[in-house]
This record gives C-alpha cells, sequence and structure tokens, in this order.
C-alpha cells in the first residue's frame, strides 16, 4: 500500500512520470534488501532488457518520419488534394481539416505532431476564410488525436508490448474506430457551421483557387504524399515488412519526398531534424525503461492478481466493468502520459478484463482510445499546449470550445467500447 502511496504522492508534487517511475521501481528493492525478486540491480537489468526491443524500435522511427513529414510541408498536399473535393459544401474546409488529421495520423503516429503539423497549416487558412480562430483550433487539438488511433499508431506499439500482442492486428484494429471518431468530428464541424454560417464568398473563390490548377496536376503534386499511408500500411498487411521494419522504410520514404520530390527540406536541415527526434525519444525512452522496472515491482506484489480479484468481488457484470473501466482510463489520461500509462496499466486491466472475457485486441483499441482524449482534457492536454502555441489562443478558451468535439469524441467511444465488432471487423 505504501508502494502506491508514494506513486501517487509523487505524481500529485509534479515530480516528472520518468523520476516517478524510477523512484517507485528501485526503492522498494533498498529499503527491503532480502527480497531478491525487487533487488535494484535486477530492477535496473529489466530496464534496459525491457527497451532492448525489437517492436519498440518502430517508435523512434516513426517520430522521425513524422518530423521529417512535418518539415517537408506534408500536410499541405493532403489538404489542398481534400479541399479540391470538398471545400465548397457546407463545412468542407473544416472536414477537409479532420480528413487531413486521419491522413496525417496515418504517418506520424502521433497526436501532438498531426496537431502541430495540420494547425501550422489549416489555422491560418481557415481563420483566412472567414471561420472563427477558436473554433478551428478546438478542432485541430481533438482531431490530432486521431494520430494515435489510425495506424500506424505508438501507443499501439506500446500496448502490444505490454500486453504481448500483435502491433500489426491491433493497426488493423485501429482503422474502423478512428474514422468513426473522425466522423463524428465531421458532423459537429457540419452543425456548427450550419448554426453559425460560412463566408460563402471566400469558400468558393478558395476552392476556385485550387481548381485552377486541375485535377491532374493537384494529384501529381499531391500522389506521393498520398501514398506515403498506403507504403506504410502495404508493407505491413502485405506481409513485406514487420511494423518496425515499415517505420524504418517510412523514413526513407519521407526523406525521398521531402529532399527530392516536393524539394521543401534541404540537406543541412536533416541533422536538425534528427538530432530533435533523439531528443524527443530520449525522454520517451527513459520513461519506458523506467515502467518496465516499476512493472516488474508490480509483478512482484502480486498487483495484478489482486485488482483481479477485487473487481470480480465488486463488479457484476461486463457491463459495469466496462463503464468503470472508461471512468478509470478517462481520469488516467488527463494526469498521466499516455505511454506510461499504457506501460503500467495495461498488464494490471487486461488480467482484469480477461474475467469478463474481453477481447485483448478490442481491450487495446478502447485504451487508446480513452488515453486519446487525454491529449484535449486538462491537466496534461498536450495538444492544448500544441495548439496554443500554434494559434495563440489561451488554453482555457481552447478547452471550453472544444468540449462539443469531445463529447462527440466519447459518442463515438461508446460505440467503440459496447460493439466489439467495430474494432474486429477487419481482423
Amino acid at each position: 500500500m505504501g508502494f502506491f502511496i508514494l506513486f501517487i504522492v509523487l505524481i500529485t508534487i509534479g515530480i516528472p512520470i520518468g523520476m516517478v517511475l524510477a523512484i517507485t521501481g528501485l526503492l522498494p528493492g533498498l529499503l527491503n534488501p532480502q527480497n531478491v525478486a525487487i533487488a535494484p540491480p535486477l530492477i535496473v537489468r529489466a530496464m534496459i532488457n525491457g527497451v532492448d526491443s525489437f517492436p519498440i524500435l518502430a517508435v523512434p522511427m516513426f517520430i522521425l518520419s513524422g518530423n521529417i513529414m512535418a518539415k517537408g510541408k506534408i500536410s499541405e498536399k493532403l489538404f489542398n488534394f481534400f479541399s479540391y473535393f470538398i471545400g465548397n459544401i457546407p463545412a468542407g474546409m473544416p472536414i477537409a481539416t479532420v480528413v487531413t488529421c486521419l491522413f496525417y495520423g496515418a504517418i506520424s503516429g502521433s497526436g501532438p505532431a498531426t496537431t502541430a503539423a495540420v494547425g501550422a497549416m489549416t489555422i491560418p487558412i481557415l481563420v483566412n476564410l472567414g471561420y472563427e480562430k477558436i473554433f478551428v483550433t478546438s478542432l485541430v487539438a481533438v482531431a490530432g488525436g486521431l494520430g494515435v488511433i489510425i495506424p500506424p499508431s505508438i501507443p499501439f506499439i506500446f500496448y502490444g508490448q505490454a500486453a504481448n500482442q500483435s502491433v500489426g492486428h491491433l493497426f488493423i484494429a485501429g482503422i474502423v474506430p478512428g474514422l468513426l471518431i473522425g466522423g463524428c468530428l465531421m458532423l459537429y464541424s457540419y452543425y456548427f457551421c450550419k448554426k453559425h454560417g460560412e463566408d460563402r464568398a471566400k469558400l468558393k473563390a478558395h476552392t476556385a483557387q485550387i481548381r485552377e490548377k486541375g485535377f491532374l496536376k493537384l494529384l501529381y503534386s499531391s500522389f506521393g504524399a498520398l501514398m506515403s499511408p498506403v507504403i506504410i500500411l502495404g508493407c505491413i498487411y502485405g506481409g513485406v515488412a514487420s511494423p518496425t521494419e515499415a517505420a524504418v522504410i517510412s523514413v526513407f520514404y519521407s526523406i525521398f519526398l521531402s529532399l527530392f520530390v516536393y524539394k521543401t527540406i534541404k540537406f543541412k536541415e536533416i541533422a536538425e531534424i534528427f538530432l530533435g527526434t533523439v531528443g524527443t525519444y530520449a525522454t520517451i525512452l527513459f520513461i519506458i525503461a523506467a515502467a518496465i522496472g516499476f512493472g516488474r515491482v508490480v509483478t512482484v506484489y502480486q498487483v495484478p492478481t489482486l485488482v483481479e480479484n477485487f473487481i470480480a468481488n465488486t463488479v457484476s457484470s461486463k457491463i459495469a466493468f466496462l463503464i468503470l473501466l472508461n471512468v478509470i482510463l478517462l481520469f488516467v489520461g488527463m494526469i498521466m502520459d499516455t505511454t506510461p500509462a499504457i506501460l503500467i496499466l495495461a498488464p494490471i486491466l487486461l488480467k482484469a478484463a480477461e474475467v469478463f472475457h474481453i477481447n485483448s485486441i478490442h481491450f487495446g483499441v478502447i485504451m487508446v482510445v480513452n488515453l486519446a482524449i487525454g491529449f484535449v482534457t486538462p491537466p496534461l492536454g498536450v495538444n492544448l499546449f500544441v495548439a496554443s502555441s500554434i494559434s495563440g489562443e489561451k488554453i482555457e478558451d481552447i478547452v471550453k470550445h472544444a468540449i462539443p468535439f469531445i463529447f462527440a469524441f466519447i459518442i463515438a467511444l461508446i460505440f467503440i467500447t459496447f460493439i466489439p465488432t467495430l474494432s474486429l471487423i477487419l481482423l
């Protein structure tokens, strides 16, 4: 009990999550030397062995690929292509923004990266077209969460590692839920635009300007960007490459596309992108290692079994368990980053889910969708900070205007939770 009290206290006072996991992973062995299973040397060895993993190598590769694509302004190519078809219909431009987030999520696998890349490009455009800046900012912040649901997804990689599940199957399982969530966001965007109106003259002029180039020229310009998710996912599902190998392919493809096709980055900028990626992944890698050490201590103390027995004795039905699960995960998403939340909670909660015969792939989708909502819920809300830095809007204002979008997200979550077929139909 003291072990978890210390964990909660350290989180509450604002200690970085990586340090909290490292302290609570090593301290029990220091205080109780007689328990050889949690001796600090064994915990450190488990941490090192845990990150020496082939599947986890996909994470820095997808981060690097996303960073190259962002610098290469690939999102702009995608947005113009979708705007060509739907920019002139009611709510066409906000809908095109959501569709761009869906496609860009299939490149980056990251929520904040999707928000940054799509938001930096779409927010100025939509504001110039007469949309309220706060509306567009909140839309991009929430839609950025699609980046971790549409495959390839970095959180799905971590869940596959923590729960010993196929990353390829998890990627497939995220397709329909991601499209459902995107559809719900589009429906609210349509409702908002019908209620508040749009500047139809500006929209028609902008769409006409895009269409002046002609479809074939636009397709030629956008084809490389559109093929990015096709190549990445095609390699995985076609059996050509594992998710890790496909991530490496995506890096080379993004470099080729940005350097030689679109010529949006220069050779001298490659080193800067690589260094930025290393800085980002170094933090994540430390959290992964610390979470693995923490997980060993949790296992030695039989916490998963205790949680399983507690839930089995207090929750009487599968529906009640699913409701409780969503409440827990929504709360955790507000206060903890996605990576440690998955690495810590997946082994614990999955064991409890097995009592109610919940499919482990379906459980993983529920978990990731819940934590994706955490990207736009304070106090953590990483996407909120990203969107605020791009637009200059206050975080509290973004939160207030994002609430309807979050409700749309939660409605999709309810369907995903109680209709397992949505996650499993493509498997």
